[in-house]
């Protein structure tokens, strides 16, 4: 920690009074694991661990400045943060950007409105659902807001018993619900694109989950057309002419398909060297995304562990290809979905002539990423043909066994309102239920997504059209 960034945290952790910890740790709830706050008693060991958990950083301090936001201390954001009430409003509107959830936001704005007398009748009339060692006299609301969410008495979609409550002690607060309520409603609703499910397109015994059930996790926002680009390096042929991985051209017209029916702006390059797919790939993070909703990358190549084989045996690293979207490098797509897909291969050998080919040298070293490769920034999402140290298959005729697969699946499942992680999920159970001249495969799913992601459909547009 520079001494700079250092004495920032200092200066801000002597301003801050008891109040004001207890509100900043409940604002923090939805990030930082509630043991950890508890045992947190000054404002220096929670600032100490947002730094730990990354939340806060010399060079990122946006947490920071949302938390003093929404706390009301202004003064501490011009002073030490060089921001503004109005900056921070501005700032907050734009989708994906605050890290406090709204609920969150409603629960601690409920809790400043009540009166210490308020407090003491919410107490009562909770007598019989919460123990009452574990309300005290001197309770402020927040903590007993708290015990109302351990008990599972109110929940992010169900907030009828605090409801109640409020509309006896306090009806002009028990509003603020009303409206939560009505713009949670209003969002969900401009999530959903209603669609007509062809029984045709779906397997018999599906048709009754074409009604779209009520979102219980926040989703992406996924408005423009594009949504975004959706990039393809496909590398086929390989100087090397044993190298070629036929059937991966399957693939990249089976990703085409599926992406362009999704409304992303799908382009493909194909047979690229090593250095070019790492460049193409930092054109692209350089690119302006704002008014774009996500990123998708699919990379199908040969490769080893933990890197890319470009078509002249070269090698980039994933984790320097992931890095080029972090939100240092994009700012423009920083709290937006960024999905990469790899169909990655072992193989110097020769495909074996028969039927399956695969995706590996004889050693069957891994095509899968191991954890590490993942950037330690949010809202990426890295799915892999195969977990680490085994192989991966690709039929010659018709393209690989994870990438199809897919395919399949996102046209199956997109118009039913499933998140990805979901579909991916599916895509595991189907393909580790085949059996390969023996063998098995299991892909893989590494996540640090934050919100469902559910690609929307358009309402007149079958796929492939």
């Amino acid at each position: 920690m520079s001494t700079d960034f250092h004495k920032l945290l200092f200066d801000i952790s002597e301003a801050l009074v008891s109040d004001e910890l207890a509100a900043l740790k409940f604002l923090s709830l939805e990030h930082i694991p509630i043991r950890k706050l508890e045992a947190i008693q000054e404002p220096k060991g929670f600032l100490r661990a947002l730094h730990e958990k990354g939340l806060i950083q010399a060079e990122d301090l946006s947490f920071l400045k949302e938390l003093l936001y929404q706390i009301n201390r202004m003064d501490l954001l011009a002073a030490h943060l060089g921001s503004s009430r109005e900056e921070m409003a501005r700032e907050l509107q734009i989708p994906g950007r605050a890290k406090v959830s709204a609920y969150r936001q409603l629960l601690y704005r409920i809790a400043e409105d009540l009166t210490l007398d308020d407090v003491k009748s919410v107490k009562f009339l909770l007598q019989k659902e919460i123990p009452k060692n574990k309300l005290q006299d001197n309770d402020f609301m927040l903590k007993v807001l708290l015990e109302m969410e351990r008990n599972e008495i109110i929940k992010e979609d169900d907030l009828e018993v605090l409801k109640d409550i409020l509309k006896r002690v306090r009806p002009d607060v028990k509003k603020k619900i009303d409206t939560y309520e009505e713009n949670k409603k209003e969002n969900d609703s401009k999530e959903r694109l209603p669609y007509p499910v062809s029984v045709s397109m779906h397997p018999a015994g599906q048709g009754a989950e074409g009604e779209t059930p009520h979102l219980l996790v926040e989703s992406y926002t996924m408005k423009n057309n594009p949504h975004g680009y959706c990039v393809i390096l496909n590398n086929h042929i390989f100087k090397n002419p044993h190298e070629v991985r036929n059937g991966t051209l399957k693939d990249g017209e089976a990703v085409k398909k599926v992406f362009e029916w999704l409304q992303f702006e799908t382009v493909e390059h194909r047979n690229l060297e090593a250095k070019q797919m790492y460049e193409e790939l930092e054109e692209y993070s350089k690119k302006d995304h704002s008014n774009m909703d996500c990123f998708v990358c699919f990379i199908l190549s040969h490769g080893e562990k933990g890197k890319i084989k470009g078509i002249d045996h070269e090698l980039v690293n994933i984790k320097d290809l992931l890095s080029c979207f972090s939100g240092s490098n994009c700012p423009s797509l920083a709290g937006k979905p960024k999905v990469f897909f790899i169909q990655a291969c072992q193989g110097s050998a020769h495909h074996p002539a028969v039927t399956v080919e695969e995706d590996f040298s004889g050693h069957l070293e891994t095509d899968a990423i191991p954890l590490t490769t993942i950037p330690d920034k949010a809202d990426i999402l890295l799915g892999t043909a195969t977990v680490e140290d085994y192989e991966c298959y690709r039929y010659p005729e018709t393209g690989s066994i994870y990438i199809q697969c897919l395919c399949e699946k996102m046209e199956l499942l997109c118009p039913l309102r499933k998140d990805l992680v979901t579909i991916l999920t599916e895509v595991n159970k189907e393909v580790a239920a085949k059996v390969f001249r023996g063998w098995k495969q299991m892909p893989m799913i590494l996540s640090t997504l934050r919100k469902h992601l559910i690609f929307q459909i358009p309402q007149s547009q079958p796929i492939g059209k």
